[in-house]
């Protein structure tokens, strides 16, 4: 066996071979004692763009679809979707990038143990393999089979492994599990906290020093010392209603805010959150299947116009245990703080503030000895202005990134630490960024997703740092679709994702900015194959003028053996809300074959982004939707059907149906009860029936203060137009939705009743928003919607 005598060849190199370690607590393998400079991860996103000679859409007419050849005759049933594992994808691991050696560290299926894992090191260009730590070397004192890793993280040294395993899910995420640090030198194993319950602790760091890892237990900030494993508590007042070191639930749903504190770099400090849920208004949810009796489960819920969490900020001094309160102008319910960052320097933390409209976004620097704070930028706008995340220093410290809408455009801006210069505008041009996902500050490149020419897709472009300098566009015109990149820190390799509406995705990794593959990572290609040989048609994506110069993007999916001179009914998908878009190139898994499956019954499928929806298309398309929410959306929805079903005589206007989940669910319902002409037939999921029921962040944001708007959150409700309905619908909900509660639809159903209004009703007992907990539950959902759709909405071509 090889031993290093230079450690700064082993940090320059991972020149790193197997090593045995004999423990009292049996023999385990430790593949090279791992000493490397600090790793970065980036976060992967996905985007898309187009080149000139791609911008037209897939197919103008269905008359030039071409038809499925014999050899592709095969026909999709729904367990073969939802009951086989025939058409599932694989994705890359989580990867963690080591810049300063061109390679990354992932996680690959033992050589030794079976349904284990090996974390290796690739380095590149050559694609070289080398084994750091074995699966062995993860078996805890006593057991005889490794942890099944979920996460791992190593210390800014390299001499320990932090592993997270063993988690449950907390609303939307699993982020309460366990934690185990390795250290590489002895090849001990130990757990963190280990006299607290199982999967109790979330969010564990090392400190940059990697002698000490924070973690949160009990909405409590606790440290535990890697020599001595002595912990101790650095907050003392968490209980139900106060919570450090993560959020609440709406920070959470609507801000995506989990982890909630922050290392300094230094190593001294430790920044955090804290939610005072006091006086927040209790939703509770009952659990009617699980025990004898039913069980309740209560937390603190804000809907619109009610109270919401006092947040504030804390910065620990860790070697006193010391809490300085960041004084934060204005009320703490009133005003949300989104996001958090430590200055270079470790002197001072930047955060975002947000008012409780929304439409002022203040960057603050605060002090950390005194607490005191100082506006940097301010950011306002007349709808709303969402929190930034792509935040990237610069110029040692004294600048940051900062995206802005300001000039009608999604752009990037340089912002001065200090304030007291105005934002440099770094992308220039009639387009949105996407999304900032890289600066390579060395040799002066911005990387980002955008797509100027065609808002379905997603590219990669770079620009300089200079002021408003020209982009460039780095992806091939032969990944015409939906492309997505995870950069490594130096912006010199990627791994790049790939897919379009009827493929699903390749992965590879590439050199940048040549886009130059090194190696396929998956391919996905037994699942392309047998793809290939079902029944279809190449999908059609296409625009509708709905009149005053606005056009709607579409897909639409036709059945294999479409005949134009015949009737077919029609089934749109719907979402329409500024949380999402349905209309993009790429590749959507189970929810477009159950599509193609009914395509293949004989129905047309269709999808439409209307305004508002979150489309790169400018800041007046986004933001028209504002104070109209199922206002605007809907009427543009009904003008496109209309004007489809002039252009497309095709379309049978007497077979017309709807479905759509979540605000595609409240979608559904406007439309089915707004124009009974038009929707025939209509499936609506987990449903915002009333908009003063759903949380104050979200709905707020989007519709004002409902004191300010009470009139336009009850015309953009269904449930005001409840008595209207004419056509069949069916409503689905989960009792244990704790986003849109099922007090929605119960509310929608007695407002029925009182019409005398018949409608179906499928309620799945204790599943959440996704319906999708416990055996069956997506296959049973699946076929439920699919014999409401055969048995009120009849497939198949009829004589015009």
């Amino acid at each position: 066996m090889q031993r290093f005598t230079s450690l700064e060849k082993i940090k320059r190199f991972l020149i790193s071979s197997a090593q045995l370690f004999s423990k009292k607590r049996g023999a385990a393998y430790l593949i090279g004692l791992f000493l490397l400079s600090p790793l970065a991860q980036l976060p992967n996103f996905s985007s898309p763009v187009k080149s000139p000679d791609s911008l037209a859409t897939k197919k103008s007419s269905p008359e030039a679809l071409p038809l499925p050849s014999p050899s592709t005759s095969e026909r999709l049933t729904l367990d073969r979707i939802f009951a086989s594992s025939e058409f599932n994808t694989r994705a890359l691991p989580p990867i963690q990038w080591v810049p300063e050696l061109s390679g990354y560290l992932t996680l690959q299926p033992s050589a030794s143990l079976p349904e284990a894992q090996d974390i290796v090191l690739w380095t590149f260009p050559q694609m070289k393999k080398q084994v750091i730590i074995e699966a062995p070397a993860l078996i805890p004192l006593g057991e005889k089979k490794p942890l099944s890793i979920e996460k791992f993280t190593f210390s800014r040294d390299r001499t320990k492994l932090l592993i997270y395993t063993n988690s449950q899910r907390v609303w939307r995420r699993h982020t309460r599990g366990d934690y185990w640090v390795l250290d590489l030198s002895s090849g001990l194993l130990q757990k963190i906290g280990a006299q607290a319950q199982p999967s109790s602790l979330m969010f564990a760091k090392f400190s940059p020093q990697g002698d000490q890892v924070a973690y949160v237990y009990k909405n409590n900030i606790w440290l535990e010392d890697l020599k001595t494993h002595q912990a101790r508590q650095l907050t003392s007042d968490g209980s139900e209603t106060i919570i450090n070191g993560t959020s609440d639930w709406v920070y959470e749903e609507e801000f995506g805010l989990r982890d909630g504190f922050r290392w300094s770099p230094d190593g001294q400090y430790i920044a955090f959150w804290q939610f005072n849920t006091q006086n927040v208004p209790r939703f509770t949810l009952i659990n009617y299947t699980d025990s004898l009796y039913p069980r309740l489960l209560q937390f603190p819920y804000p809907k619109v116009g009610q109270t919401n969490s006092a947040c504030r900020l804390g910065v620990i001094k860790i070697a006193e245990g010391k809490v300085t309160w960041i004084k934060t102008p204005g009320d703490p319910r009133n005003n949300y703080i989104p996001r958090l960052k430590w200055g270079e320097n470790s002197q001072e933390i930047i955060f975002q503030q947000l008012n409780r409209a929304q439409n002022t976004l203040r960057v603050m620097k605060a002090h950390l000895q005194t607490g005191e704070v100082k506006v940097i930028h301010t950011e306002t706008d007349e709808t709303w202005v969402e929190a930034v995340d792509e935040f990237f220093w610069l110029k040692k410290g004294r600048y940051f990134t900062w995206i802005s809408e300001k000039d009608g455009w999604r752009h990037v801006y340089l912002v001065s630490k200090e304030g007291q210069e105005e934002p440099k505008l770094l992308t220039l041009g009639n387009y949105d960024v996407i999304k900032l996902l890289g600066v390579d500050e060395k040799r002066g490149w911005l990387y980002f997703m955008a797509s100027p020419h065609q808002p379905t897709q997603r590219y990669l472009y770079r620009t300089r740092l200079k002021p408003a300098g020209r982009p460039q566009k780095l992806t091939p015109v032969s990944f015409t679709g939906t492309n997505s990149y995870q950069l490594s820190p130096d912006c010199r390799w990627a791994i790049h994702t790939y897919s379009n509406f009827d493929t699903p995705p390749t992965t590879q990794l590439i050199e940048l900015p040549s886009h130059r593959t090194l190696a396929i990572l998956e391919d996905n290609a037994a699942v392309k194959k047998r793809i290939d040989r079902l029944q279809r048609r190449p999908t059609e994506f296409f625009r509708v003028d709905i009149g005053e110069g606005v056009l709607l993007d579409g897909w639409c999916i036709y059945p294999p053996d479409f005949d134009p001179a015949l009737k077919y009914p029609l089934l749109i998908h719907v979402y329409g809300e500024p949380a999402g878009v349905t209309v993009v190139d790429q590749w959507r898994g189970k929810r477009y074959l159950w599509h193609l499956f009914l395509a293949q019954q004989g129905y047309i499928i269709i999808s439409l982004d209307n305004r508002g929806t979150p489309a790169p298309r400018g800041r007046q398309w986004r933001k028209s939707i504002y104070g109209q929410i199922g206002l605007l959306a809907s009427q543009d929805q009904a003008a496109a059907l209309r004007r489809l079903l002039q252009e497309r005589p095709y379309l049978d206007a007497s077979r017309i149906g709807v479905w759509g989940w979540s605000g595609g669910g409240s979608m559904t319902l406007n439309l089915l009860f707004r124009y009974p002409d038009l929707y025939k037939v209509g499936i609506s999921i987990a449903p915002v029936s009333n908009q003063l029921y759903y949380d104050s962040i979200y709905q707020e944001r989007y519709m004002g203060p409902p004191e300010k708007n009470k009139e336009n959150y009850l015309k953009g409700s269904p449930i005001t137009y409840a008595h209207q309905l004419q056509g069949d619908l069916l409503l689905i909900h989960g009792t244990g939705d704790d986003n849109v509660h099922f007090q929605s639809t119960a509310a929608l159903i007695n407002e029925l009743i009182k019409y005398n209004k018949l409608f179906w009703l499928m309620i799945y007992p204790n599943r959440t928003h996704s319906i999708s907990e416990g055996p069956n539950t997506t296959r049973h959902l699946y076929r439920t919607m699919t014999n409401f759709l055969l048995t009120h909405l009849p497939p198949g071509g009829r004589n015009k």
